[in-house]
């Protein structure tokens, strides 16, 4: 069933060129260096850092604004890239209003922080912009770890390994590095190609030979993968989507938010990608955000979020909340989906309302749609994979599963809190592991 074509409200070209091409601009737009200069000169650089410690890689975030402050840029991105390798990305797309900025002093005292994620890709931006890469491989080991999942757990375990003088063979099953970074944030956060481009310049540590269109469990096997390397991390991501569990869920123009994400992502022309005039999409976190977002930019007419608890509860910021209003993205809080309605493709789906711990309260509404995002959430393909918790890979200490010589990290694993930041730093944290244990291997 092909969602596109049974769905007649669905199609392409609803904005011309010029509206799309404007809506899709950089968020964020990257700082010069006057204003590096004065957003620098506003941090008081605390001795306690409360920044520092809400970051999950814990970033010297001081010390690189005092850098930035000092007219050393490349400098400032040694520091945060010693610390998280993919500091250009998460400075695009960390919630920094939930973290470092949240309890920036100035947040606090004036309730407008230092602009910490801005600078932070000041910096990052600088040193690729040069080509330039600040570190170095050690001298080689002989030992080979097969990082498995390109993604930012994937490639930050990657780029520490080969930094220590491991070989590293990075395997992932899409055709590109990246992982959510290439093929599920929203386009405007990154522009001009940026996650590719962070991946290829990371890899310029060298000793990472990248394999693409490998998938675990189809191409290799987790057994092949010990049999073979030293060492295994497996940053693979959550790659099922949840169903909605109702009535007429396989109705045409119902799809999942993620697919629409990448295919927009992996587009040459947003002008032939299409959307729906009245667009559904269901759940509350940053996916949900972004394919309504997106969907508005497309130039879908009516976009409702529907989430399930009250707002408060949402997983996207208020921030990202903000921001979905402000592009005429309605959000109706505490209502779940019951059924899908339409002879073949959506035309309504009907929800009830419900309270927040989900009881419904007796009374129904319906929502006219042509186009249905499911946002509910991933789940993990647990096929051949270590111990599970719940429903991820069960960890202990720095990443380690319960198969020997094997690590996990990312949003497949137990812990952490599914952001890219959470996700480097759980990478960088097993290669040093990692790398700890094959030294007192060959050591022993």
């Amino acid at each position: 069933m092909d969602a596109k074509t049974l769905a007649p409200g669905i199609r392409p070209g609803r904005l011309e060129a010029a509206q799309i091409e404007a809506g899709f601009t950089d968020l964020h737009p990257p700082l010069d260096g006057h204003e590096a200069q004065v957003a620098a000169d506003r941090c008081y650089f605390c001795h306690d850092a409360p920044c520092m410690t809400a970051c999950p890689t814990s970033i010297d975030i001081p010390l690189f604004i005092r850098q930035i402050a000092t007219g050393t840029p490349e400098a400032a991105a040694r520091t945060i890239l010693s610390q998280n390798i993919l500091g250009g990305m998460c400075a695009r797309v960390c919630p920094t209003e939930t973290l470092c900025e949240e309890v920036c002093v100035r947040e606090v005292a004036e309730g407008k922080p230092v602009e910490i994620g801005r600078l932070q890709r000041f910096a990052t931006d600088t040193v690729m912009s040069r080509n330039a890469h600040p570190f170095e491989r050690a001298a080689p080991t002989g030992k080979t770890v097969a990082v498995v999942g390109a993604g930012p757990a994937g490639l930050s375990c990657a780029h520490r390994l080969a930094m220590k003088g491991h070989d590293v063979v990075l395997f992932d099953a899409r055709p590109k590095a990246g992982g959510l970074n290439e093929y599920g944030i929203a386009a405007y956060k990154s522009t001009d190609d940026f996650a590719a481009r962070e991946a290829a310049w990371l890899m310029q540590i060298g000793g990472i030979t990248l394999r693409t269109g490998q998938a675990l469990g189809r191409d290799m096997t987790l057994e092949d993968l010990t049999a073979s390397h030293d060492a295994v991390f497996l940053g693979v991501g959550l790659g099922a989507v949840n169903a909605l569990g109702t009535e007429g869920e396989d109705r045409g123009g119902v799809l999942d938010a993620v697919d629409f994400i990448s295919d927009l992502r992996q587009s040459t022309d947003l002008g032939t990608l299409p959307v729906g005039r009245d667009v559904v999409v269901i759940g509350g976190g940053m996916t949900a955000v972004d394919a309504a977002v997106q969907s508005r930019l497309l130039g879908a007419m009516n976009v409702t979020i529907v989430y399930r608890r009250s707002q408060a509860r949402m997983a996207a910021s208020v921030y990202e909340q903000e921001l979905a209003a402000a592009k005429g993205v309605r959000i109706i809080c505490n209502a779940s989906p019951v059924a899908v309605h339409g002879n073949g493709a959506v035309r309504e789906v009907e929800f009830a309302f419900t309270t927040d711990d989900l009881t419904p309260t007796g009374d129904t509404f319906r929502l006219p749609a042509d186009q249905v995002f499911r946002a509910i959430g991933q789940t993990l393909v647990a096929e051949g994979l270590p111990e599970l918790a719940g429903r991820k890979i069960a960890v202990t200490g720095a990443g380690r599963t319960s198969v020997p010589g094997v690590w996990a990290g990312g949003d497949c694993a137990s812990g952490g809190d599914d952001l890219t930041v959470t996700a480097v730093a759980e990478g960088r944290d097993a290669a040093e592991d990692i790398h700890a244990s094959l030294m007192e291997q060959a050591n022993g």
